[in-house]
């Protein structure tokens, strides 16, 4: 992404002046166009979406003085635009890669992983195979089998959706409790 370019006052002011003539439509208009940025880029799953939207907002005013000559029509189209070129930037920039667990975050893990081996291990048979087949597969396939589930419980899949919380509810009590008493 461009950062060498910063936003002056003259700048903000003659994309106002471009927005609309009259100063608060400019003002509304600039805040109508940042917020469906930002929505853009949440849509598409960006964690920052309001610095990629106020990047584009950046990269449009930075060319101002070009644009004016050149485009003709809505400027929210322009801005629109620009946002697809930053997000396939976006995507072409790899995410950082989190640190590797230390020796103290695995041993906490494990102890998580075991406590939640015992806190099932106390569920009736009913109820903690309930839980494992609830949340067994992913995408499509885990669609399909919570409606085959709760098929085959004659329940429901908003009966099933809640047994199935209510269960993970309990079990991440017990899971913190016995973390807790691992803990002292």
């Amino acid at each position: 992404m461009k950062k060498n370019w910063i936003l002056s006052q003259e700048s903000f002011d003659a994309l106002l002046d471009w927005l609309d003539q009259d100063r608060e439509q400019a003002g509304h208009k600039y805040e109508e166009i940042r917020q469906r940025l930002i929505t853009i880029f949440t849509c598409r799953k960006c964690h920052e979406a309001d610095l990629l939207a106020d990047e584009t907002i950046n990269r449009v005013t930075s060319r101002l003085s070009d644009i004016r000559s050149e485009f003709s029509g809505e400027p929210a189209r322009y801005f629109y635009a620009v946002a697809n070129k930053v997000y396939l930037e976006y995507q072409r920039t790899k995410p950082p890669q989190p640190p590797p667990l230390s020796a103290a975050d695995s041993k906490v893990v494990e102890t998580e992983y075991a406590c939640l081996e015992e806190c099932l291990g106390k569920l009736s048979d009913e109820l903690r195979e309930l839980v494992l087949e609830y949340y067994k597969n992913e995408g499509l396939a885990k669609i399909e089998h919570r409606r085959q589930l709760s098929e085959k419980l004659q329940i429901g899949p908003n009966a099933l959706r809640i047994r199935a919380f209510r269960i993970r509810a309990s079990l991440l009590e017990c899971v913190k409790r016995c973390v807790e008493r691992s803990e002292v």
